[in-house]
């Protein structure tokens, strides 16, 4: 899976692609994302973004995440990172100025999600992620896709072409929607956090031990 196509240059259209080459989609629904850290702590007033900004899908999806925050005058603030070692450094900082963190599917900052995890814990800061492999990595919690039904899709895919279908017919797939919620369940008790009604009885809930 490729989170912006177009943004890598693989093709102009995810509708109609023009460049013999299609595919599945993982962009990470921002909106969704954020919408469930309003329900679970409506007064976010502040939110970090913590993003290497050489990554161009994690700087689109800062883009994503400011409109979001202007409709709703919550301030964002920019944390960037290079490098891994980086992000600790960083997040001591950060989790001082903030009601909550929002990390993209940044590859940066993955690999050091337990260091941003630890110094939010500490200072009791949901950091709501871009995956659900963040959140198993100490991230408190997201909106996303289920890896193994993308896959599906990925092979049904390959079999349409296997069996004479051009990739231009075949639109790329993004996964919006019937998406699931991913809750670390430690860092919910760590945080002490008490989930809403309308999130510990949805049925796309999946907490993460």
């Amino acid at each position: 899976a490729v989170s912006d196509p177009i943004g890598a240059g693989l093709l102009t259209s995810l509708e109609k692609p023009d460049k013999g080459i299609t595919g599945t989609s993982d962009e990470i629904q921002v909106d969704q994302i954020l919408d469930l850290a309003l329900v679970i702590k409506p007064e976010i007033r502040t939110l970090g973004f913590m993003y290497n900004p050489s990554e161009a899908n994690s700087v689109s999806n800062l883009e994503k995440a400011k409109a979001f925050c202007e409709e709703r005058n919550i301030e964002i603030i920019e944390s960037a990172v290079t490098t891994i070692s980086d992000v600790q450094t960083n997040a001591q900082v950060l989790v001082t100025k903030v009601d909550a963190v929002f990390v993209p599917n940044d590859n940066t900052v993955a690999s050091a999600m337990s260091a941003l995890a630890n110094e939010a814990n500490k200072a009791k800061i949901p950091v709501f992620v871009g995956a659900d492999s963040m959140v198993m990595d100490g991230g408190f919690a997201t909106v996303g896709i289920d890896y193994k039904e993308l896959g599906k899709e990925t092979a049904h895919m390959v079999d349409d072409m296997i069996n004479g279908k051009s990739a231009d017919a075949i639109p790329v797939k993004v996964f919006k929607d019937d998406l699931n919620i991913y809750v670390n369940e430690k860092v919910l008790n760590t945080l002490g956090i008490t989930l809403p009604d309308s999130i510990s009885g949805n049925e796309k809930l999946q907490m993460i031990q």
